[in-house]
């Protein structure tokens, strides 16, 4: 039988791990966030009153295992005039199928099945008015995933709006699972926003399985800004409360001077420097390997290197 693991996250970052993960004898669980309000998503959820179906659509398409042009297609955005301008397809679909089932997990099932998915995907919540806030050091009151990105600020606390109600079966996930991962991606509005959840915090607590963190390669504007490794170790184990991080995997590729000083000047993003005497003093486990690619002129994990370095750590587990 494999082993369980079930991977936390949203966005780009926890596509680019399960492309590699699926490959491996493992048996995966993905919960995405639904909190996104932004782009082709934020218009759908206006218009429907739906949870974010976009990075829910990136994580089937990450995990399917039909023919690439499919997979564009799913993918694809239309660039055009009318309404559908911005619009991912793979949104529209999972929207319609979500307005004939009235279900997102059943609409997800559906388009899985339709994929040749072999692993399951789950939302945090079904909460079709589910909001994510942001306290600033200032003070103040940021609302709203996009909002909070575009911000660029430091904050000090993250919240949702309403208690979401938690699908039993991700609950369930937590309590089988071999594994746990904090997939790479933005700590603010793809991590955190699952591990904020009281039902999912009290399930880290009483699960027996390690905690592990996917560390970003560069830096959040605003949010993240001078964080070293430990940096990210530390606020993830301040939500936490009652668990750890176990163990953090990270990247210690050298950056060519030119890709880092063009992060640095487009994006004022910074490359995420391993301390290691102060992971050591957190206790957690360190596994650092050169996991960075150039992918377009883009950093890119190295999804099979880094699915290599979890299915070692789970199988000496």
């Amino acid at each position: 039988m494999y082993k369980k693991v079930v991977v936390f996250g949203g966005g780009t970052g926890i596509s680019y791990l399960l492309k590699g993960l699926k490959d491996f004898p493992v048996d995966i669980t993905a919960v995405i966030t639904v909190s996104d309000n932004g782009r082709s998503t934020g218009k759908l959820r206006k218009e429907f009153n739906t949870p974010a179906v976009g990075d829910i659509r990136k994580v089937i398409t990450a995990l399917s295992e039909i023919d690439d042009p499919i997979k564009q297609m799913v993918e694809y955005r239309f660039h055009t005039t009318s309404d559908l301008n911005g619009h991912a397809v793979g949104n529209l679909i999972l929207t319609a199928l979500l307005d004939i089932t009235g279900s997102l997990k059943e609409s997800i099932t559906s388009l899985c099945k339709l994929f040749d998915v072999k692993h399951t995907v789950l939302p945090i919540s079904e909460d079709s008015s589910l909001t994510l806030m942001g306290l600033d050091e200032k003070g103040n009151v940021i609302e709203g995933e996009e909002q909070i990105t575009k911000a660029h600020t430091q904050l000090q606390k993250i919240y949702y709006k309403d208690e979401p109600k938690v699908l039993p079966e991700v609950l369930e996930s937590i309590k089988e699972a071999d594994l746990i991962i904090f997939s790479m991606g933005s700590l603010y509005t793809s991590i955190l926003p699952n591990i904020i959840c009281k039902d999912v915090k009290k399930a880290l607590k009483e699960t027996n399985a390690p905690l592990m963190y996917l560390c970003n390669v560069v830096t959040q504007p605003g949010e993240t800004d001078d964080f070293t490794v430990s940096d990210h170790i530390k606020l993830l184990n301040k939500y936490l409360e009652f668990r750890k991080i176990d163990v953090v995997v990270a990247s210690n590729t050298k950056i060519d001077k030119n890709i880092a000083q063009k992060y640095a000047t487009d994006e004022q993003k910074d490359p995420v420097e391993i301390d290691y005497e102060a992971i050591k003093n957190l206790e957690t486990e360190l596994i650092e390997d050169d996991l960075i690619i150039l992918e377009d002129n883009t950093l890119r994990h190295n999804s099979l290197k880094l699915s290599g370095l979890i299915f070692n750590y789970l199988m000496r587990k």
